[in-house]
């Protein structure tokens, strides 16, 4: 099973054999313990829940809390599903860290982006400006909504101003350029959705 649950710390930079540099961003990956084993008899499909991050017992509420005791498990702050072909070979408490993956394997990474709040079409959406000229008074705003007597109105999806970021985004085919084991440590080559301390999901590529 090639997923993973993990922190962004942030992005530095490394130097290759040949000398050349390549910008990384440093993903704490796990471990992750799993919590639970679904199966096609109980649930319908087969799966397993994994969590990550340790959580003070007086941050849960009951009903998380008797999840993890009936495993007699540390508590977890996060829980997430991964399908796999064959619950049984994982066990209840088992643990699963950063080296599943290896340098060279081929990820899509899923997070949330940064949140920008409430911006204009030419920050969301990259519309050009208008005339800066003497009496101009079209500047940043987004033009024409439609035409006039028909259709007369403005029709869905639009692009206006509006809320912009806090999406889930993903990046496909990212490089795992090293895998530290012993610090839980992965870097992915370029640029991973999300702020710093953001949680992200690392999955093998669909596409090959």
């Amino acid at each position: 099973m090639k997923n993973m649950i993990g922190k962004k710390i942030g992005m530095t930079q490394i130097f290759k054999e040949d000398g050349s540099i390549v910008p990384v961003t440093v993903i704490e990956a796990g471990p992750l313990v799993v919590v639970q084993k679904k199966t096609v008899e109980n649930d319908g499909y087969n799966a397993i829940q994994v969590g990550f991050q340790n959580i003070k017992e007086q941050r849960m509420n009951k009903p998380a809390k008797g999840h993890f005791d009936k495993g007699n498990l540390e508590y977890k702050k996060y829980l997430r599903e991964f399908r796999v072909e064959n619950p049984d070979e994982f066990e209840i408490g088992q643990e699963i860290k950063a080296d599943v993956f290896e340098a060279g394997d081929l990820i899509d990474i899923t997070g949330t982006s940064k949140g920008k709040g409430t911006q204009g079409v030419i920050k969301r959406h990259g519309f050009g400006r208008g005339r800066e000229s003497h009496g101009s008074k079209f500047h940043r705003a987004p033009g024409g909504m439609s035409a006039g007597t028909y259709p007369g109105r403005v029709f869905k999806g639009h692009r206006m101003a509006g809320r912009m970021g806090n999406e889930r985004v993903t990046v496909q085919n990212l490089e795992i350029v090293r895998v530290d084991a012993e610090k839980n440590l992965i870097l992915i080559k370029g640029a991973v959705p999300g702020p710093k301390k953001g949680l992200v999901t690392i999955k093998e590529t669909v596409k090959k």
